[in-house]
């Protein structure tokens, strides 16, 4: 056995090995050869690059991306994030059509920004290449935190994203509400006044209503941040709402066998794109999103006067700056918003209110 420094060379049968610490914990590593003088060079790899800060255990260069792929599994599991699938079908699989036979060592920025640009060149839109590269970020975060790698590589989302500003007129959602099916307007008007997300909507059950307290409470496990939310149907005044007519109306048709709220003879509603992308075209509104209806919320809100915190407590925003992104802001608010500056303006006095400095005489 040899020592040098902060490592060690001895030999196990005809291999040399080596031996060094990292952090307070040693680490032993084969050298693969006969040579001592290997064995040698090895260490001397090793403590140079801990000397450097680019240290790269052997159990860090055997990390594949699969191994990083099952850790992201795990932790969408034991956390219940319901957008496991999405992450997987998704934004996994892009990934791993060119990092899939890397080891976690080989995913560089300079490697993650070619990903970037091989993306766009696939036409896929910029906030789907920084989710899908976000989504490596948290695969490799969670190696850190787990020790399997000692640093995550720093790299940068895409600027320049779209944000998308669509939201509908109310004439202009009563002409599309008009539009759809009879068994699919009671959950579309719905999403539109509560602002709710469809999968939470489409997971209401009667159990979850109170009809004679005029209250819906959205359980924790279908809400998507994971607290319990209260949507009231009427105001204070406990006055008739269109909130609380729809959910009256869907009271008359409700069946025993059939828990949901929002249901078709019998079963739950599922996935409505085909219904909807037919109301759209026919109301000369198409590229409208169902997630749109949201938005309208949010915005109906803010120009009812409605407090942001209230409005972001109803929808389900947990952020002010998700809130504030959901809630749009058109020509006419701005135009609005102009008379009455304006119109504030025009009501102050008109005579100066500053005393003049009379003169001293000299």
């Amino acid at each position: 056995m040899t020592t040098g420094g902060m490592g060690r060379t001895y030999k196990r049968g005809s291999t040399w090995w080596i031996g060094y610490y990292h952090r307070g914990k040693e680490h032993r590593e084969s050298s693969g050869s006969n040579s001592e003088a290997q064995a040698r060079k090895l260490l001397k790899k090793r403590l140079g690059e801990i000397n450097a800060g680019r240290f790269i255990g052997p159990s860090e260069e055997r990390l594949t991306f699969d191994e990083l792929v099952q850790d992201l599994v795990n932790d969408y599991q034991v956390n219940g994030r319901r957008s496991l699938n999405s992450a997987v079908s998704n934004h996994v699989r892009h990934l791993r059509g060119l990092f899939g036979f890397h080891r976690a060592v080989d995913i560089t920025p300079d490697r993650v920004k070619a990903y970037q640009v091989h993306r766009l060149d696939e036409k896929a839109s910029r906030a789907t290449v920084n989710r899908e590269v976000a989504c490596l970020r948290r695969m490799l975060s969670l190696a850190v935190e787990s020790g399997k790698l000692s640093r995550r590589p720093k790299f940068k989302l895409l600027d320049g994203e779209n944000v998308r500003q669509g939201f509908l007129a109310h004439g202009d959602f009563l002409t599309l509400l008009g539009n759809l099916p009879d068994y699919i307007k009671p959950v579309v008007e719905y999403l539109y006044l509560s602002g709710w997300r469809k999968g939470e909507a489409l997971s209401l059950e009667w159990k979850d209503v109170d009809l004679p307290g005029q209250m819906i409470r959205l359980r924790i496990e279908n809400s998507k941040t994971k607290e319990s939310r209260l949507l009231p149907l009427t105001g204070q005044d406990q006055k008739t709402g269109r909130l609380l007519e729809v959910i009256q109306e869907q009271a008359k048709v409700r069946r025993l066998d059939c828990p949901s709220v929002f249901h078709h003879h019998g079963q739950r509603i599922g996935d409505f794109k085909k219904a909807w992308k037919s109301a759209c075209k026919r109301s000369g509104l198409e590229g409208t999103l169902v997630h749109d209806l949201r938005r309208c919320a949010a915005r109906n809100s803010s120009r009812a006067g409605v407090p942001e915190s209230v409005a972001m407590e109803i929808i389900g925003h947990k952020t002010r700056s998700m809130y504030r992104r959901y809630r749009i802001v058109d020509e006419r608010d701005l135009r609005e918003a102009t008379g009455k500056l304006q119109a504030h303006l025009d009501e102050q006095p008109k005579e100066s209110t500053v005393v003049p400095i009379k003169k001293v005489a000299s």
